[in-house]
C-alpha cells in the first residue's frame, strides 16, 4: 500500500463513527424507540424545557456538512397549537450553521430521578427536529415575550431519546 493512502485511511476511520452518529440521529438509521414509554411530548415537553432543569444540546451542520454539537438551554413556546423552539444565541458556529441552513435538532433529556426504582440515567426527553420561522407575522407575535435577538424555529418533529 502507498503511503499516500494511509492518512486518508486514518482520516475515514476517524470519521465515520462521527458521520454514523450524526446522521442516526435524525434518519430511518433509528428504527427503535427504546425509550418511547419515557418520551416526553406536547405541553409536558414544554414545560420541562421551560423548567431550565436537565440537559439541553443543539446539532446543526456546518458549511462542510460535519456536525456540529453545542450545550446551551434553548426555551418552548406554544402558538396557536404549534410548538416553536427559542434559542438566544452569541455570534458562534451554531448560529451561522442556523442563519444558513435554518435547521436542526435539539435533544431534551430530563434530569434522572432520585426516586427508588427510577432509572439511574436520562431517559425521559425527546429529540425534537426544528426549521426556521419563515412567516414574519409569527415571528412578531412570538418576539413580544422575548429576549431582543432570540431566533425561532418551528418544531416539525418529537421522537424519543433512542
Amino acid at each position: 500500500m502507498k503511503k499516500r493512502f494511509i492518512p486518508l485511511m486514518l482520516a475515514a476511520a476517524f470519521c465515520l463513527p462521527t458521520l454514523a452518529l450524526a446522521e442516526d440521529a435524525v434518519s430511518s438509521a433509528s428504527v427503535a424507540n427504546f425509550y418511547a414509554d419515557y418520551a416526553l411530548t406536547g405541553d409536558d415537553l414544554m414545560n420541562a424545557i421551560n423548567s431550565t432543569a436537565g440537559f439541553y444540546l443543539v446539532s446543526t451542520t456546518n458549511p462542510d456538512g460535519s456536525p456540529n454539537a453545542a450545550y446551551f438551554i434553548f426555551g418552548m413556546t406554544k402558538l396557536n397549537d404549534q410548538y416553536y423552539l427559542q434559542l438566544g444565541l452569541a455570534e458562534n458556529q451554531s448560529k451561522a450553521n442556523l442563519t444558513e441552513n435554518g435547521q436542526g435538532v435539539a435533544v431534551y433529556a430530563a434530569t434522572p430521578s432520585n426516586e427508588e426504582g427510577a432509572k439511574p440515567f436520562a431517559v425521559s426527553g425527546a429529540r425534537i427536529l426544528f426549521q426556521s420561522v419563515t412567516d414574519e407575522s409569527v415571528v412578531e407575535e412570538l418576539s413580544k415575550n422575548a429576549h431582543p435577538g432570540a431566533m425561532f424555529f418551528e418544531v416539525t418533529e418529537v421522537r424519543p431519546l433512542g
